[in-house]
């Protein structure tokens, strides 16, 4: 069945069975009418619990520090500490809670550092609901959920622009103990040599094998076997996949 969404998989993702305890969700949204009908909704589905609900960043971080929820339902325009800040906040203390942002932005700008920031899922407002309680399970089993046209719109606004990057925390290099909100991170099986860093990082920007081959003076088979390579050791299955890995992992520099 295709839903146009290109949730990334996990090597160790398992359907949920009947004796599995509930997803304990969190919905955070400054507009109260939206956040009760959203609660409401996801009440019906018998996996679910959710056990709380914010208006604002600084009721998420209360919140998430004493329920450590499974799942945040995050919207990125709130009062105060908005939405980045807060994801912000919780990457910097090692949450293990994953972040769903649910917006009704279109500012793909704001997409892309939400994904620098360790988001697990971008989900827009208008996303028909039985959509949204899908990302809800798969990123609670370890997946990255983006609908195709935010992936698309994602990556291309991340080669595009690289001045978010400026304003952000420096984040660890990826041999380094990764965020418990980054769930890709996991995924990686034995460390990327510079080499694969490198086609990671182009492959990112967007660049075909032919091209890859001759900006790095190597055959175009040559290429072949280092995605290969790569694809198995984190788990991806095609370069849509490998460009949100660099992404969400700040991979796009090759450093």
């Amino acid at each position: 069945m295709s839903d146009n969404s290109t949730p990334v998989k996990g090597p160790t993702s398992v359907a949920a069975d009947n004796q599995t305890t509930k997803i304990r969700i969190v919905v955070a949204d400054d507009h109260p009418i939206f956040r009760d009908g959203l609660c409401k909704l996801l009440a019906l589905e018998e996996d679910f619990e959710v056990v709380a609900q914010a208006q604002d960043g600084r009721e998420v971080l209360e919140v998430i520090q004493r329920l450590e929820p499974d799942i945040l339902l995050l919207d990125l325009r709130m009062p105060g500490l908005d939405g980045l800040g807060t994801l912000q906040r919780l990457q910097a203390v090692k949450n293990k809670t994953r972040v769903i942002v649910l917006t009704a932005s279109d500012d793909k700008n704001e997409f892309v550092q939400a994904m620098r920031l360790g988001t697990s899922g971008i989900v827009l407002k208008q996303t028909a609901t039985e959509l949204l309680i899908k990302s809800i399970r798969k990123v609670h089993a370890g997946e990255i959920w983006l609908d195709s046209h935010t992936t698309q719109a994602v990556i291309r606004q991340f080669v595009a622009n690289e001045e978010p990057q400026q304003a952000l925390p420096q984040q660890p290099p990826p041999q380094q103990a990764p965020p418990a909100t980054s769930p890709m991170r996991d995924r990686e099986r034995s460390p990327l040599s510079q080499r694969e860093r490198e086609i990671v990082s182009l492959v990112a920007q967007g660049f075909k094998n032919k091209e890859m081959a001759e900006k790095m003076f190597i055959s175009e088979q040559t290429v072949k076997n280092h995605l290969h390579n790569i694809f198995d050791k984190l788990g991806v299955s095609d370069r849509l996949e490998l460009a949100l890995y660099a992404i969400h992992n700040n991979l796009h520099t090759g450093k």
